[in-house]
Protein backbone atom coordinates (compact mmCIF):
# COMPACT_ATOMS: atom_id res chain seq x y z
CA UNK A 1 0.00 0.00 0.00
CA UNK A 2 1.12 3.52 -0.75
CA UNK A 3 0.11 6.38 1.55
CA UNK A 4 0.29 10.09 0.77
CA UNK A 5 -0.56 12.67 3.44
CA UNK A 6 -1.29 16.31 2.78
CA UNK A 7 -3.28 19.29 3.98
CA UNK A 8 -6.38 20.57 2.18
CA UNK A 9 -5.66 24.04 0.80
CA UNK A 10 -7.97 26.89 -0.11
CA UNK A 11 -7.53 26.09 -3.81
CA UNK A 12 -9.02 22.61 -3.17
CA UNK A 13 -12.28 23.95 -1.77
CA UNK A 14 -15.44 25.70 -2.86
CA UNK A 15 -16.70 28.97 -1.38
CA UNK A 16 -17.97 27.10 1.71
CA UNK A 17 -14.58 25.61 2.55
CA UNK A 18 -15.60 22.09 1.45
CA UNK A 19 -13.33 20.15 -0.93
CA UNK A 20 -14.76 20.44 -4.45
CA UNK A 21 -15.85 16.98 -5.62
CA UNK A 22 -13.57 16.84 -8.69
CA UNK A 23 -10.51 17.46 -6.53
CA UNK A 24 -10.87 14.03 -4.94
CA UNK A 25 -10.04 12.66 -8.40
CA UNK A 26 -6.91 14.82 -8.48
CA UNK A 27 -5.93 13.54 -5.04
CA UNK A 28 -6.22 9.89 -6.08
CA UNK A 29 -4.36 10.59 -9.34
CA UNK A 30 -1.45 11.77 -7.20
CA UNK A 31 -1.75 8.59 -5.15
CA UNK A 32 -1.45 6.38 -8.25
CA UNK A 33 1.48 8.42 -9.54
CA UNK A 34 3.30 8.11 -6.22
CA UNK A 35 2.54 4.38 -6.10
CA UNK A 36 4.42 3.95 -9.39
CA UNK A 37 7.17 6.33 -8.27
CA UNK A 38 7.68 4.22 -5.13
CA UNK A 39 8.23 1.24 -7.42
CA UNK A 40 10.91 3.24 -9.24
CA UNK A 41 8.91 4.40 -12.26
CA UNK A 42 8.27 8.04 -13.12
CA UNK A 43 5.42 8.74 -15.52
CA UNK A 44 7.55 11.03 -17.70
CA UNK A 45 10.33 8.43 -17.99
CA UNK A 46 7.80 5.74 -18.93
CA UNK A 47 6.41 7.98 -21.66
CA UNK A 48 9.77 9.12 -23.02
CA UNK A 49 11.83 5.93 -22.71
CA UNK A 50 9.29 3.09 -22.77
CA UNK A 51 6.66 4.82 -24.98
CA UNK A 52 3.96 3.85 -22.47
CA UNK A 53 1.45 5.89 -20.51
CA UNK A 54 -1.36 4.83 -18.21
CA UNK A 55 -4.81 6.24 -18.90
CA UNK A 56 -7.98 5.92 -16.86
CA UNK A 57 -10.48 3.66 -18.58
CA UNK A 58 -13.16 3.64 -15.91
CA UNK A 59 -13.78 4.45 -12.30
CA UNK A 60 -16.34 4.01 -9.60
CA UNK A 61 -16.36 6.51 -6.75
CA UNK A 62 -18.21 6.92 -3.47
CA UNK A 63 -18.22 10.26 -1.69
CA UNK A 64 -18.85 9.34 1.94
CA UNK A 65 -18.09 12.46 3.95
CA UNK A 66 -16.66 15.89 3.11
CA UNK A 67 -13.14 17.14 3.71
CA UNK A 68 -12.69 20.77 4.69
CA UNK A 69 -10.15 23.55 4.40
CA UNK A 70 -7.03 22.82 6.51
CA UNK A 71 -7.95 19.15 7.13
CA UNK A 72 -5.11 16.63 7.04
CA UNK A 73 -5.99 13.76 4.71
CA UNK A 74 -4.32 10.58 3.57
CA UNK A 75 -4.67 8.90 0.18
CA UNK A 76 -4.23 5.13 0.38
CA UNK A 77 -3.54 3.27 -2.85
CA UNK A 78 -3.55 -0.48 -3.46
CA UNK A 79 -3.71 -2.62 -6.56
CA UNK A 80 -6.67 -4.97 -6.70
CA UNK A 81 -5.87 -6.76 -9.97
CA UNK A 82 -3.19 -6.89 -12.63
CA UNK A 83 -3.70 -7.96 -16.23
CA UNK A 84 -1.47 -7.83 -19.29
CA UNK A 85 -2.44 -4.25 -20.23
CA UNK A 86 -4.45 -3.00 -17.26
CA UNK A 87 -4.43 -2.41 -13.52
CA UNK A 88 -7.30 -1.92 -11.10
CA UNK A 89 -6.47 0.37 -8.20
CA UNK A 90 -8.49 0.56 -5.00
CA UNK A 91 -8.08 3.94 -3.33
CA UNK A 92 -9.34 5.66 -0.19
CA UNK A 93 -9.07 9.15 1.18
CA UNK A 94 -9.14 9.33 4.97
CA UNK A 95 -9.51 12.21 7.38
CA UNK A 96 -6.57 11.97 9.76
CA UNK A 97 -8.31 14.09 12.41
CA UNK A 98 -11.54 12.08 12.39
CA UNK A 99 -9.96 8.72 11.44
CA UNK A 100 -12.76 8.14 8.94
CA UNK A 101 -12.95 7.24 5.26
CA UNK A 102 -14.13 10.24 3.24
CA UNK A 103 -13.94 8.83 -0.27
CA UNK A 104 -13.46 5.45 -1.95
CA UNK A 105 -12.73 4.66 -5.57
CA UNK A 106 -11.92 1.77 -7.83
CA UNK A 107 -9.97 2.90 -10.89
CA UNK A 108 -9.10 0.83 -13.95
CA UNK A 109 -6.10 2.13 -15.87
CA UNK A 110 -4.88 0.84 -19.21
CA UNK A 111 -1.35 0.88 -20.57
CA UNK A 112 -1.29 2.58 -23.98
CA UNK A 113 1.48 3.21 -26.49
CA UNK A 114 2.51 6.83 -26.92
CA UNK A 115 2.92 6.09 -30.63
CA UNK A 116 -0.73 5.37 -31.39
CA UNK A 117 -2.61 5.58 -28.05
CA UNK A 118 -3.72 1.95 -28.45
CA UNK A 119 -3.63 -0.53 -25.54
CA UNK A 120 -0.30 -2.32 -25.13
CA UNK A 121 1.27 -4.72 -22.67
CA UNK A 122 2.60 -3.24 -19.45
CA UNK A 123 6.42 -3.40 -19.67
CA UNK A 124 7.84 -6.55 -18.07
CA UNK A 125 9.99 -4.71 -15.50
CA UNK A 126 6.89 -2.91 -14.20
CA UNK A 127 4.90 -6.16 -14.10
CA UNK A 128 7.64 -7.81 -12.05
CA UNK A 129 7.66 -5.02 -9.47
CA UNK A 130 3.85 -4.86 -9.35
CA UNK A 131 3.57 -8.62 -8.85
CA UNK A 132 6.29 -8.48 -6.20
CA UNK A 133 4.37 -5.85 -4.23
CA UNK A 134 0.96 -7.51 -4.41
Amino acid sequence: MNQQRFRVYYEDTDAGGVVFYANYLKFIERGRTEYLRDLGFDQSVLANQKNVVFVVKSLSADYLSPAYLDDMVEVQTNINSIKNASLVFVQKILSLEKNTVLFKAEVKVVSVSTNNLKPCAIPQEIMEKLNGRK
